[in-house]
């Protein structure tokens, strides 16, 4: 039951998803335009649900104790994340995301660090120089 319940809900999003993507309209010059990218998502996310809703799995055995609240406290990283992207910027609040996320898993105090610290850096020299797309600075504004 709770793979429909899921594959419904998905699939509700995927319509939404598509519904509000087909009204964007495409600039002068762009052959493809800006609904093309949402779309690339609603279809095969609204083909995966109705799989869901036809051909679910057995009922799983859900999470207890630890593992929920493992998986509590990722969820609530990865919000936190989102939230202070803005405020701390782009690398602090990788960083702070990736040691967070790497010591629930199970990674020793240094591993998170040294992880946190190459991803937060190398993907901010990929996105905000290599590709051009600019990232909050926040705390290390100061620097550029």
């Amino acid at each position: 039951m709770s793979d429909r319940l899921a594959g419904l809900a998905l699939l509700a999003l995927a319509i939404a998803y598509g519904v509000t993507a087909s009204g964007y309209e495409a600039f002068i010059g762009d052959p493809l335009g800006p609904a093309v990218f949402p779309l690339v998502i609603a279809i095969p996310l609204g083909l995966f649900s109705l799989y869901l809703i036809v051909r679910p799995d057995p009922e799983p055995d859900w999470a207890r104790g630890r593992p929920l609240l493992m998986q509590a406290l990722s969820v609530i990283t990865l919000l936190l994340y989102a939230y202070l992207l803005e405020p701390l910027g782009f690398v602090v609040s990788t960083f702070l995301a990736v040691v967070v996320l790497a010591s629930l898993l199970g990674a020793r105090p240094a591993q998170a660090g040294a992880a946190g610290g190459a991803i937060a850096v190398v993907l901010y020299v990929l996105f905000n120089n290599l590709l051009g797309l600019p990232l909050p600075a926040g705390l290390l504004s100061f620097l550029g």
